[in-house]
């Protein structure tokens, strides 16, 4: 969602007459976009702009967007009183007046309003990537899991109109997109706050998938609860939906979910992974994992150590919880010592490695689709792509082939890398990726 609105941001200042470059010390303006998830995101932003309060040369316009602006409002500029501006998440639109207040008054200026009101002009985005792209289907969350900010910086979730999504869509594929993927602190939410729409998530997929020229569509991030029987139904049914679902657990616990406020037990989740896949044998699954919440036992993170090991997530986002201030996690005792959040830590990274490297290993000697993104950075003969379950390809070939499907048989693999060559184009995707 950051990379988005850097990209909407972009849009916005490029059609003002800026242009974007990539040398900081030539750079007219500075533009420090934010992430709250995590207090490192947090300590690195506030230690870069610091350095740059110290800097005696050029003196550029600085701006703080993003969550972290949500978050901390006007103390940034107590902090850091030589910035000019804070604009947050929910004003993104709002970033040329608040750049044209600065710059006709000399003051500081700030805007972070805790509603999002949708009018964002998404067209306007520059995108660098010219075979993927992002589209923001809804805002914010209404779930409030005790460990997260996103909630406080993003506000309550609002839907953005079918129509104006798959408008926007629809010019991504006549700009030469094959692949969207949507985006929403819950997709699965979609439609519930607008019933009038008479369109959620899974309809919306059915709409998309309409789409002439629209190869594959992805989306994240999901929460269980909202995965519904009719969304499984159509990652089965529909062409252009990736076998691939984000499903995070976060715990394995009961008692840790319920301290979490995850508002689904360790029972209703695995219900729902072995429902979808029996509806979609294929299915390719991620999580989201935090070991060493408050007062979480070696038992408890044995728990959640047992389900990864169940169901064999083929992506896995994992980290060691730290407390977030603003939250109502923050007002409990972070108990748990950093050795055992970081043995616990690395004992699930060691797992997954196994996992993934038993998956690489099954899918020797198989063809995959690949939808090929670009030439890879190592090797100038070599071209990389992705299958449609999110594993990374390299094979030979040339620039011609970037943003096409191909068939690749895979015949080894370096690191989490898939190597293979090349067997025929595909036309729109009709067979499923294999894992093990």
């Amino acid at each position: 969602m950051n990379e988005l609105d850097s990209e909407i941001m972009i849009g916005q200042l490029e059609k003002r007459g800026l242009r974007k470059i990539e040398e900081e010390e030539d750079a007219d303006l500075l533009i420090f976009n934010t992430c709250s998830i995590r207090d490192l995101a947090e300590r690195k932003v506030m230690g870069k702009l610091g350095q740059l309060g110290r800097c005696k040369t050029k003196r550029s316009v600085i701006g703080v967007t993003g969550c972290m602006a949500n978050a901390k409002k006007d103390s940034l500029f107590r902090k850091l009183p030589h910035i000019d501006f804070v604009l947050g998440t929910n004003n993104i639109s709002n970033l040329n007046q608040v750049l044209d207040e600065v710059l006709e008054t000399g003051r500081q200026t700030i805007k972070t309003d805790d509603a999002f009101e949708e009018n964002l002009d998404y067209l306007i985005a520059k995108r660098e990537d010219p075979v993927k792209a992002y589209v923001s289907i809804i805002r914010g969350c209404d779930k409030f899991c005790t460990y997260c900010v996103v909630p406080y910086t993003r506000g309550q979730e609002v839907s953005r109109s079918p129509e104006s999504i798959i408008e926007e869509c629809k010019l991504l594929v006549q700009k030469g997109y094959k692949e969207i993927t949507l985006l929403g602190q819950n997709v699965n939410s979609y439609g519930k706050d607008r019933r009038e729409w008479s369109t959620l998530f899974h309809d919306l997929l059915y709409q998309l998938d309409k789409i002439s020229g629209l190869e594959r569509v992805r989306f994240m991030t999901s929460h269980p609860v909202d995965i519904t029987t009719e969304l499984m139904h159509a990652i089965r049914d529909l062409p252009s939906v990736c076998e691939f679902v984000h499903f995070p657990i976060q715990a394995g616990s009961n008692r840790i979910l319920k301290k979490m406020h995850r508002i689904y037990t360790k029972e209703l989740y695995l219900e729902k992974v072995a429902q979808l896949r029996e509806i979609v044998p294929d299915v390719s699954l991620g999580t989201d994992i935090i070991v060493g919440f408050p007062t979480e036992t070696e038992e408890e993170f044995q728990e959640t150590f047992d389900v990864f090991e169940q169901i064999r997530y083929s992506v896995a986002f994992i980290f060691a919880y730290s407390a977030r201030k603003g939250t109502p996690a923050f007002r409990w005792k972070d108990d748990i010592p950093e050795e055992v959040k970081n043995e616990r830590l690395q004992r699930l990274l060691t797992l997954h490695s196994t996992i993934c490297t038993e998956e690489r290993n099954a899918l020797l000697g198989t063809e995959v689709e690949v939808l090929v993104e670009r030439r890879a950075r190592e090797e100038k003969h070599l071209i990389k792509g992705r299958t449609r379950c999110w594993k990374n390809v390299v094979f030979t070939g040339d620039d011609a082939m970037i943003g096409t499907l191909q068939r690749i048989k895979v015949h080894s693999f370096s690191h989490q890398t898939l190597i293979g060559d090349l067997v025929t184009s595909c036309e729109r995707p009709s067979s499923l990726c294999v894992v093990s």
